[in-house]
């Protein structure tokens, strides 16, 4: 039986949300009259958690229930603004159906609150598709810390050595470097150049087949 595994970050990755979340941003900041770019959000926001993003745009700590409020309005914002919009990147659904037919596991691994990841995965209709599941609200420590990565392996059953990880930020690709497993740098957002090393990239999965898959894992 193969016990390769494939682990797919959400934003960016499944789907190209980015540009949907930095909209729900700039209302949520609007509101609450922060000032921010393109810049900082590119630096500050992809990739990044709730905790962090809320913390870095309003100048102090944001913790607790003051955060878990902050985050769902924010987060409800984005859902309003992209449920209608629900698209995979590209050829992502045969690409994940291909990995189903060659016996691969798989799971996703987001930073995402679970709210969120219900709506694309019920969106796409690829819950049955996973093996494991984890958002926000699984871990106590967020990317760049492994800790998704590695629990995701084990509800799995399988080593970090034969998981391949799909991530488009310098966060999440950092976590799964940490985690002891190669990675495959989805450009749905940023150059490779401003990404950590990669196996491979990709700009979307047209790019990658199994075969390229299971080389990757088995480091060849």
């Amino acid at each position: 039986m193969n016990q390769y595994a494939v682990i797919f970050d959400m934003d960016g990755v499944i789907c190209h949300t980015n540009p949907y979340h930095a909209k729900a941003f700039e209302a949520f900041f609007k509101k609450y009259e922060i000032e921010s770019s393109e810049q900082e959000f590119e630096e500050h926001m992809y990739g990044k958690h709730n905790s962090y993003i809320m913390s870095h745009f309003f100048k102090r700590p944001i913790m607790g229930e003051e955060l878990l409020a902050l985050e769902f309005e924010k987060e409800d914002m984005f859902r309003q603004v992209y449920a209608s919009v629900i698209d995979p990147i590209p050829n992502y659904i045969e690409f994940l159906d291909a990995l189903k037919n060659a016996g691969l596991k798989t799971a996703v691994a987001t930073s995402a609150p679970k709210e969120n990841m219900d709506l694309i995965l019920d969106g796409l209709n690829i819950r049955s598709k996973m093996e494991s599941l984890r958002s926000s609200e699984n871990v106590t420590k967020h990317k760049p810390d492994p800790e998704v990565y590695l629990e995701t392996a084990k509800q799995l059953g399988v080593l970090p050595s034969e998981c391949l990880v799909f991530e488009d930020s310098y966060s999440g690709i950092s976590a799964a470097i940490n985690a002891n497993m190669k990675v495959v740098g989805v450009l749905s957002s940023h150059t490779k150049e401003q990404l950590p090393p990669c196996q491979y990239y990709i700009n979307d999965y047209r790019d990658i087949d199994v075969a390229q898959v299971k080389q990757l894992i088995a480091g060849k």
